[in-house]
């Protein structure tokens, strides 16, 4: 199950143009640092009415040694110029984690060759379909850069859905979760999943502002999800290689699985991502009990997979 995503479509999914890099500069770090008080960072708070939350830009500024009008400037968008040193000072004085490190220097230093592959169909290799392929007894999938669904295997659909009836554009994390009623039902803690996949939209946005197809998604998401607004509104990122996810499924239902996620050497911009069960658990027992089922077993509870289209 490989079909790959048109970027054609991203003419109708949004405004297609390109992210404001210096805005999305100067709502990161104001609200990094509006999330700080000064008792946080060693500061005295004579106790006086302050008209913004969190640290004022001149307290910020003294703790990562830089003038009032340089820290001003760089939070106004204006990254131009600015040092890794500097970086990496006001990264300390802000108490950002490695991956909102990493999204500030995406943010103020842009890699002029990210927009080269921007538009193209993502392929994934043969050798990681087959390997999908060989894992048939846990659910696998291959996600990209657009949190597209690119390529999965049979359990994946058993647990997930059947991604091969849907229409291509819909194979989207991102619009399965914020725009699908049944995603909503399927995770247990649906608000995690939604922060997390605003999280690594923001995290690719910061890495190709340029990106049309992505700036449409953002877009169209933020027309038709009042939740995806509110999320993309906090600026926060963060990276979950691992962890557990809690499904409800309709035909045997709660399950309790870990994931782990791998990015190919050759292209970060994909992830496979596993999930498997707990030995001996009741989730590794139900897991077993989809993969008899085959391709009858789809959320649905119907046998909609066709053998041609079955991985």
């Amino acid at each position: 199950m490989d079909e790959q995503p048109d970027p054609v479509q991203d003419a109708a999914e949004g405004t297609g143009g390109a992210l404001d890099r210096r805005a999305e500069l100067s709502e990161f770090l104001r609200t990094r640092r509006a999330r700080l008080k000064p008792e946080d960072v060693g500061l005295p708070d004579f106790g006086r009415h302050r008209r913004v939350p969190g640290l004022r830009r001149e307290e910020l500024a003294q703790l990562a040694g830089v003038s009032v009008a340089y820290y001003t400037r760089l939070e106004q968008g204006n990254g131009r110029n600015v040092s890794a040193e500097v970086l990496d000072a006001i990264a300390r004085a802000l108490r950002l984690t490695d991956t909102e490190h990493d999204h500030l220097t995406h943010l103020a230093k842009p890699k002029q060759n990210k927009k080269k592959a921007a538009g193209r169909p993502e392929q994934v290799r043969v050798s990681l379909r087959q390997l999908l392929d060989t894992l048939d007894t846990v659910p696998a999938y291959i996600s990209g850069r657009y949190c597209d669904i690119l390529a999965w295997n049979g359990m994946a659909a058993a647990v997930f859905g059947d991604w091969a009836r849907m229409p291509v554009q819909e194979r989207n994390w991102a619009r399965l979760v914020f725009l699908n009623p049944e995603y909503r039902e399927l995770f247990v803690e649906w608000d995690q999943k939604a922060s997390d996949m605003v999280s690594y939209l923001r995290m690719a946005a910061g890495v190709y502002p340029d990106d049309p197809r992505l700036s449409a998604l953002v877009g169209e998401l933020s027309v038709k999800s009042e939740e995806f607004r509110r999320l993309w509104a906090t600026h926060d990122v963060k990276e979950k290689g691992h962890g557990v996810k809690h499904l409800r499924h309709p035909l045997v239902g709660e399950l309790t699985l870990n994931f782990e996620s791998f990015r190919p050497p050759d292209n970060c911009d994909q992830g496979l991502v596993i999930y498997h069960a707990e030995p001996g658990s009741a989730s590794a027992d139900a897991l077993r009990l989809l993969a008899s089922w085959g391709a009858d077993a789809t959320r649905s509870g119907k046998a909609s997979v066709s053998p041609d289209t079955a991985a």
